[in-house]
């Protein structure tokens, strides 16, 4: 788990090996304390850095309870800002959104080897299974000409 923390420390963001990504916060960094009666929830917004053009995410929206979110299934090798804004009941302005930078790192060796792994087993398989049917058509359609063949030159 490789951990990224927001600019004023209120949002991090735990990349994991599996790919996915584990964010948690806390309001105590979001500037001076206010009633928790009046926070609404809060907003996630997040972009990704593709090979041409950057990619916005969904929305999302969460309940004034949360304190973290779980992202599963994030894309190796791009590039993330993830922004989290709580959201106050009017008249109270919401505070800055915190955001947060970082890359997925690419798909282990391990899952390229147990890839390779499967597809080699499944040629093989496949190998087997023509050298079989080779056999079969070797043994039963060209043993019987042969066999009639040297019935008939021996008759």
């Amino acid at each position: 788990c490789r951990a990224h923390r927001s600019a004023g420390g209120a949002l991090v963001a735990n990349v994991l090996r599996n790919g996915s990504v584990l964010l948690q916060w806390g309001l105590r960094h979001w500037g001076p304390p206010r009633p928790a009666a009046a926070l609404r929830g809060f907003a996630l917004n997040c972009s990704w850095d593709g090979t041409y053009t950057r990619f916005p995410c969904d929305s999302v929206e969460l309940g004034a309870a949360c304190r973290d979110y779980l992202l599963a299934e994030a894309h190796g090798s791009v590039r993330y800002r993830l922004c989290l804004q709580p959201r106050y009941a009017p008249p109270r302005p919401a505070p800055p959104a915190q955001c947060v930078e970082f890359r997925v790192e690419p798909a282990a060796m391990r899952d390229i080897v147990v890839a390779m792994t499967a597809v080699g087993g499944s040629i093989c398989v496949m190998l087997v299974f023509i050298c079989l049917l080779v056999a079969y058509i070797t043994e039963n359609l060209m043993s019987p000409a042969l066999a009639r063949g040297g019935a008939a030159a021996a008759g």
